[in-house]
């Protein structure tokens, strides 16, 4: 095996499109950005009741030119996917237009979003308007006061509106992330389940993560995939269903006679870095190459005064950079590190 670290290739393909590949091997294509770390919910695992203790100011975080930017030369390395983060993508003001000019990248031939749906019912059709092919809506129990403890301050039926409202403009394929938690929502595998069969959803279920230094990590509370999986087979005929766009790192069943699909990401228990394609940008202005990867590439003082050429080179740095694979068993590490809304999930 090549060094840890190893010199990243470029390899010319057709149309003069470009891909790249690190030193593993792996494909790197896809691009997540998480443009806020501000959040409008507080979940337990991701971030303090209080909210953030110290958030980037108004100055700390990118213009969206600048995430633009960097998107349009991130293309010319290979990144053909887009996805926004936060925090909470849609607080962030004025997100249609990012998404427009991301769109205008012809390179660019997906842009999706991840969000806690709560403001995305409004903003819907303006989001597809301006370019946005898809969402991941992240939803951990279809039970009003379980909800609400989760979240500490979420209203479930605009989560609900959401859902729907995604299905209805047709932002195919519509998904739905579910963390799994022992001893709080594992009874509501079946109906997240049974949520895939009746509509044209693709449900994953996440194994429980640690995210972060926060307490309500606790590893009794991770439940694996497998066992998740067995469960579904009680109640549903399951057979492998092909990739579907994005599939990313989840393994996909269909049941018999359902409408769409169940999917499983199984973080801790079979990691799936041998397949990673993917980088991640901060708000303000880091790179990373694994959410793990406590690493970071500062692109900031390059966007304010450099050239193309110099971000252009720090993209390839951060890709050639790439770990083989993440630490996560070992947990988060120390306080002062950033949590997972810092980073975007």
């Amino acid at each position: 095996m090549k060094g840890l670290y190893a010199e990243s290739h470029f390899f010319p393909i057709s149309g003069q499109r470009i891909t790249m590949k690190d030193s593993f091997g792996r494909q790197i294509n896809y691009l997540r950005i998480s443009v806020t770390d501000r959040c409008n919910l507080r979940c337990r695992y991701c971030m303090p009741e209080e909210g953030i203790e110290s958030k980037l100011g108004h100055e700390g975080v990118l213009s969206l030119e600048a995430f633009a930017r960097v998107v349009r030369l991130a293309a010319q390395v290979g990144i053909r996917k887009v996805r926004l983060t936060g925090g909470e993508p849609l607080v962030r003001r004025n997100i249609p237009q990012l998404i427009r000019y991301i769109a205008d990248v012809p390179q660019i031939d997906d842009i999706a979003l991840t969000t806690n749906g709560i403001l995305f019912a409004p903003m819907a059709e303006e989001l597809k308007a301006a370019g946005l092919n898809r969402v991941n809506i992240s939803l951990d129990s279809f039970k009003e006061d379980r909800f609400r403890f989760i979240t500490r301050v979420g209203n479930l039926d605009q989560a609900k509106k959401a859902i729907f409202k995604a299905l209805e403009l047709k932002m195919n394929p519509v998904k739905i992330n579910t963390v799994v938690i022992r001893g709080f929502n594992d009874d509501e595998i079946l109906d997240f389940a049974r949520l895939a069969y009746d509509y044209p959803l693709h449900v994953r279920f996440i194994e429980f993560m640690p995210v972060g230094d926060l307490l309500y990590w606790k590893k009794d509370r991770l439940m694996k995939t497998d066992e998740i999986l067995e469960m579904v087979k009680k109640q549903f005929l399951l057979t492998r269903f092909k990739d579907i766009r994005g599939s990313g790192p989840a393994r996909y069943y269909k049941a018999e006679g359902g409408k769409g699909s169940i999917g499983f990401i199984s973080p801790m228990s079979n990691h799936f870095c041998a397949q990673c394609n993917r980088i991640r940008m901060t708000a303000d202005g880091m790179i990373r190459g694994c959410l793990y990867d406590k690493r970071e590439v500062n692109l900031r003082p390059s966007l304010e005064n450099g050239s193309d050429e110099e971000i252009l080179n720090l993209l390839i740095e951060t890709i050639t950079q790439k770990p083989a694979r993440h630490m996560m068993d070992s947990g988060w590490g120390a306080k002062n590190e950033r949590k997972m809304f810092q980073i975007g999930g």
